[in-house]
């Protein structure tokens, strides 16, 4: 196994726990291949953890142990069933509720690594080479696990590598499952990340506990998860939007799962031309976009977008009506974040109070040493 020598003094993050390395820590790499498994020293030699090297981008190594001993034979397994039996110890999967994340990355002390669950089928997506590289271990580690898959489904999120999408079991493409006793249909071969935004989960049943006899905005639909909740506690009108017709197509498809599919109308159109075309206004407006910023140099084009998006969005809001509006760019922090929504609503010229700040569900748990897994920020508002 090689080496890693730090440089004097940079072991004090990892003496804190926390799980990345940066290049600009390393004094020697000692011919470490990417994605292989190598030992991290101190520049004394002593010997700090184990994980995982890339020498591309910022974060050289993602620690997946701290201290002298090596990985255990089984640590693949044992991971993972911890992680299930965290899910289990959350009510998190039940006969209504078969939607849940299984690993996330760091929070599960597997960075770089997300497994979703869709019932019987499992979608895992390896963020880096070493996950890569460990793609059979983790294959047989949920084998292993006290939970009975059908479709164990590879998903490379970069499609810029020479990495292929697979089925290491089964072949099963979509299923219809069930979130809180509301069904989706999921496909994780064609739809965006694993094939569902799994981490508004709570936010959605906040929602749904809000909608009836109400009218809802759902801007940046994708296949309608707060749209479905909506409908499924008797809004009187949903309407969904999103710049994709694929997701508007998911959208309504998801529509005559429900029973009463004639309150939803989904629209095709980029959102904020949607906004500034329409002078509708609903007691509840959502605001989910894509992450605006992926690096810090995008940080402020990505504010001033959260900026005017927002405050077109607060003039769709009924008097007395309810905004939920979010980001899940892991650069704008709640502090930015929270700054930026204050002055759309200054823009906009509304009164606005905030009932709640909203974030990640709990199967999307934060590393207490790794403060950035806490990525998505929400902010539940009445607005006058």
């Amino acid at each position: 196994m090689q080496k890693i020598i730090l440089k004097p003094g940079k072991e004090k993050a990892l003496l804190r726990k926390h799980p990345w390395i940066f290049s600009g820590a390393i004094a020697s790499d000692r011919g470490a291949e990417d994605g292989e498994m190598v030992m991290v020293c101190a520049n004394d030699q002593s010997i700090l953890g184990y994980g995982h090297y890339q020498s591309r981008g910022s974060i050289s190594v993602r620690m997946l142990s701290f201290g002298s001993q090596p990985l255990a034979f089984d640590f693949w397994n044992t991971r993972l069933q911890n992680a299930l039996e965290l899910r289990k110890k959350l009510n998190l999967i039940r006969p209504d509720n078969e939607i849940f994340r299984l690993i996330h990355g760091e929070g599960d002390g597997l960075p770089g690594l997300i497994i979703d669950v869709y019932g019987k089928h499992a979608v895992v997506q390896p963020h880096h080479l070493g996950m890569v590289r460990s793609v059979s271990a983790i294959v047989s580690g949920l084998k292993s696990l006290d939970y009975s898959l059908e479709t164990i489904y590879i998903k490379h999120p970069d499609k810029n590598s020479n990495a292929t999408d697979e089925f290491v079991l089964g072949d099963t493409e979509e299923t219809v499952a069930l979130e809180n006793g509301v069904p989706f249909r999921v496909n994780w071969v064609t739809g965006q990340k694993t094939g569902f935004f799994i981490d508004q989960r709570e936010n959605r049943h906040l929602l749904g506990s809000l909608c009836n006899g109400k009218s809802v905005l759902n801007l940046f639909s994708y296949s309608g998860g707060f749209s479905m909740y909506a409908i499924k506690n008797n809004a009187s009108k949903v309407t969904s939007v999103d710049i994709s017709q694929k997701a508007i197509d998911l959208c309504n498809a998801n529509a005559e799962l429900q029973q009463d599919v004639e309150v939803h109308h989904g629209v095709a159109e980029d959102v904020l031309a949607f906004l500034r075309d329409s002078e509708e206004v609903y007691d509840i407006v959502i605001v989910d976009p894509p992450a605006y910023a992926k690096s810090l140099k995008k940080k402020h084009s990505a504010v001033q977008g959260y900026k005017r998006l927002n405050a077109e969005a607060f003039k769709h809001v009924k008097k007395g009506g309810f905004m939920l509006t979010f980001s899940c760019s892991q650069v704008v922090d709640r502090e930015l974040f929270y700054n930026t929504i204050t002055a759309a609503g200054i823009e906009a010229g509304v009164e606005a109070r905030v009932l709640q700040h909203l974030g990640q569900g709990p199967d999307h748990p934060v590393n207490l040493f790794h403060p950035e897994g806490s990525y998505l920020k929400g902010l539940w508002m009445e607005v006058n």
